[in-house]
């Protein structure tokens, strides 16, 4: 009767450090007062209209035992309020994983296949699993299906499937990481392949560029890309992705920056009379005078070429080596047919040195060496005399 009489706003006591709070609204609520670590705090235990006396009063006893036992109860009220945490399927944690890596990854090439591969051999059996839920033997049964088919590609759905575990792991949505160790043993054993790529042997290669330069079956643009490929010794990207600004003329230097090298780190490249001749003609080809603009660009206005565009051109002249072979063809000519050092020839492929106390003290990068080697390239690439012959077409 006192409950349901009290109209007055206050708080009226029930013993214990049980109150009704009375509101000058109208509003009636039951509040614990309780000692936690020396301070005060006042615990909400429902409306009035909706808990009964003796309900306060066994919820009031249930926060004080909770209490004694050591449990935060208005942690445990908050838990209990908020929403469920959604475990996403390996799909979505895929893609969140793909998002966040995506910044710290160079290549874009690289960072396409990385989801293309999931996408193609892992989402179609663990797509939409929940992430949690995704153990060893499921794992295990989807590489299985690729395993010996196309070995290089498993291997790398493998670490990518591994990755994606251990990132749920890191985030609390799974109890375990990635039981990488277990999948693999459980895998027949990939046969032994050789992983270099196929190269033009060195002594053909004036004959290929003879044969490159007369073929009209490509458009003039990526048949020089291609020539200067090989006269520098580049890769494919740093080569599509070449830039106008990275050239000096006055010194025949190409100066890459270090984010578009594998290494991270600024690479100069010698420019041979040749590799100039074919600047020379990209300039009168060049549809932008912006000074960031591309040098070679693909089939659309600003963009770059697609990284299959060099490759199909190899391909088309039904030949089955490889765009990045022609970086072997260089590093077995310069071995067999120069006395250059292993260090120039090293230096000019941008390899990294591997031995930390060699490259403590290397720490030139043997330019002008470098520029009678690229010379000496361009002299037996044009034909072996060193002469510079113009392949540019002869305007009217």
């Amino acid at each position: 009767m006192q409950v349901r009489n009290a109209k007055e706003a206050g708080r009226y006591g029930d013993g214990q450090g049980l109150f009704l709070e009375v509101g000058k609204s109208g509003s009636r609520s039951w509040i614990v007062r309780v000692q936690v670590d020396g301070k005060r705090r006042d615990i909400g235990l429902g409306s009035a209209n909706d808990v009964s006396l003796a309900d306060a009063r066994t919820k009031a006893e249930e926060v004080r035992r909770a209490l004694r036992e050591g449990r935060d109860v208005v942690a445990e009220k908050r838990a209990a309020k908020a929403e469920p945490v959604k475990l996403p399927t390996f799909r979505e944690a895929a893609i969140q994983v793909h998002r966040e890596h995506l910044p710290s990854w160079k290549n874009g090439k690289h960072a396409d296949q990385w989801l293309a591969t999931l996408e193609q051999h892992a989402f179609p059996t663990l797509g939409d699993i929940p992430v949690r839920d995704v153990t060893g033997p499921m794992v295990r049964d989807t590489l299985a299906e690729i395993w010996l088919v196309i070995p290089e590609t498993a291997r790398r759905v493998r670490q990518r499937i591994g990755a994606v575990l251990d990132w749920a792991h890191a985030k609390g949505w799974r109890e375990t990481d990635a039981p990488l160790r277990a999948i693999t043993k459980g895998l027949p054993k990939q046969p032994k392949k050789d992983n270099h790529f196929a190269a033009i042997p060195w002594k053909e290669l004036p004959a290929f560029l003879e044969k490159l330069r007369t073929n009209d079956r490509v458009g003039e643009p990526y048949r020089l890309a291609m020539e200067f490929l090989i006269l520098t010794a580049a890769r494919s990207g740093e080569v599509r992705g070449a830039r106008w600004s990275e050239i000096d003329v006055s010194s025949s230097e190409w100066r890459i920056p270090g984010e578009r090298m594998k290494a991270g780190k600024p690479h100069t490249v010698p420019l041979s009379a040749r590799a100039m001749a074919i600047l020379s003609r990209m300039q009168e080809l060049r549809t932008s005078d912006d000074k960031g603009a591309l040098i070679f660009e693909g089939s659309r206005k600003g963009s770059p070429m697609s990284d299959m565009t060099l490759t199909m051109m190899l391909r088309r002249m039904d030949l089955d080596f490889t765009v990045h072979g022609f970086r072997s063809c260089f590093r077995d000519w310069a071995a067999e047919a120069t006395n250059f050092s292993r260090e120039v020839c090293e230096a000019a492929l941008a390899h990294t040195v591997e031995n930390r106390v060699e490259a403590a003290y290397r720490r030139g990068d043997l330019l002008e060496k470098r520029r009678k080697l690229m010379d000496a390239w361009d002299g037996f690439c044009v034909g072996g005399t060193g002469k510079v012959v113009s392949f540019a077409k002869k305007r009217k």
